[in-house]
């Protein structure tokens, strides 16, 4: 491997445990952060000429350590006394301990806070644990770098003048904490399933990824909640589907078109026993229990023509129940529109014009629609709409593809 690909790949796999780490030690995400990214900056230059050291984590534990010894020398943030003590400290971190590790729990709580506003909560995470750089979280947010820079840097000033722990609630404390817990965890993994801006990878597994393993240590921490499993299950029928989600050419493969044998039938195995405990308890379920049953309907027909869509669409109107938001009426219409028809589903659609003009899947699903019901010229100017709003890189080509094929009709 080389120098610029081992930077890459350490940074994918151990930032999150580095800024945390850090973070235990000197108390303050600013210097946490800024000390790991000159860190990650060094590798840059030493590793092409010097090698990639054996231990490429522990190297750059090290490396931010020392960085941040010296900031805190040269600002003087420390009395004598810390500063003797930082000093003392052995500057050799010990090596990361693998996928469970309650270092970034901590850090990710710390980010998570009820003290920040929703939006802080997930950009920050995105940026200490999930390790996306400003314009990468700006994108996401569809908002101006510097106001992202702006909400970050205020985010963790907050932290710091609020004096909010780095640790992991009590267990009295955490049912106060889930909800906005798991919203943010969802965020994460979707931003990792589908990742906005062009220039990103269309899936970011090490986001998928760290978002599973934050939400398993959750449920270890909370093993009788209904959400947690819910969330978890609907995660893995998510992931598992991953390998056949974009093709060799980068572009989206939607459901429909899926290899269903490349599915990782270890996950599907793993998130429908959840989704059949859940359904045990007679519980009544909420949000991420219902979204986990319908992936559930989905990944149990091994063919597309199997998929149980009458299923599908009761769920969904549980959902709106519990979720009546104008994305979630979106979504069932797609289900309606297998069952019903799409021009069912295309009058269910439009009604929604008013609230998801601005998102890239109203008119990416208006355009298919339209494209079933033989309105070429419709269908083209919604493909339009939806190519201009649609930050992912595979589903940008997926939409121009099924644009251009009505051209050549």
């Amino acid at each position: 491997m080389n120098a610029a690909a081992a930077v890459a790949r350490t940074h994918r796999e151990q930032w999150a445990w580095i800024v945390a780490t850090l973070t235990k030690r000197f108390g303050d995400l600013d210097i946490a952060e800024e000390a790991a990214a000159d860190a990650f900056a060094t590798a840059v230059e030493k590793w092409p000429a010097d090698g990639v050291p054996p231990n490429p984590g522990a190297w750059l534990t090290t490396t931010a350590t020392r960085k941040a010894i010296d900031r805190i020398r040269r600002e003087g943030k420390r009395d004598d006394k810390q500063r003797e003590s930082l000093m003392l400290h052995d500057d050799t971190p010990p090596e990361p301990t693998g996928a469970i590790d309650d270092e970034r729990l901590r850090l990710f709580f710390t980010c998570c806070h009820p003290a920040l506003a929703p939006e802080s909560r997930v950009a920050l995470t995105l940026r200490m644990v999930g390790g996306l750089t400003v314009p990468e979280i700006a994108r996401a947010f569809l908002v101006r770098e510097t106001a992202m820079e702006q909400r970050i840097t205020r985010a963790k000033a907050k932290i710091k003048a609020n004096r909010i722990p780095y640790r992991v609630p009590a267990a009295e404390d955490l049912p106060v904490r889930l909800s906005g817990v798991l919203a943010v965890l969802f965020l994460v993994f979707n931003e990792g399933y589908l990742a906005t801006g062009p220039g990103t990878d269309p899936v970011r597994r090490e986001l998928t990824g760290e978002a599973i393993r934050l939400t398993r240590l959750i449920r270890a921490l909370m093993p009788g909640d209904g959400e947690v499993a819910g969330l978890l299950a609907l995660m893995l029928l998510t992931e598992a589907r991953h390998t056949a989600r974009v093709s060799a050419g980068g572009e989206l493969v939607t459901l429909t078109d899926q290899d269903r044998g490349a599915w990782d039938t270890a996950l599907i195995a793993e998130g429908h026993r959840l989704v059949r405990e859940r359904l045990a308890t007679g519980e009544a379920p909420g949000r991420y229990q219902v979204l986990a049953a319908i992936n559930a309907v989905h990944t149990s027909a091994r063919d597309v023509r199997d998929t149980d869509w009458s299923q599908i669409v009761a769920l969904y109107d549980q959902l709106v129940r519990l979720d009546p938001s104008p994305i979630v009426a979106l979504n069932r219409a797609v289900a309606v529109a297998e069952l019903d028809g799409p021009d069912v589903a295309l009058a269910a659609v439009d009604r929604l014009s008013g609230k998801l003009a601005g998102y890239h899947a109203f008119h990416a699903t208006r355009a298919d629609l339209l494209r079933r019901l033989g309105r070429g010229p419709e269908a083209r100017a919604a493909y339009d709409q939806a190519i201009t709003l649609a930050g992912n890189t595979a589903e940008t080509a997926y939409l121009t593809r099924r644009r251009d094929q009505l051209a050549t009709r």
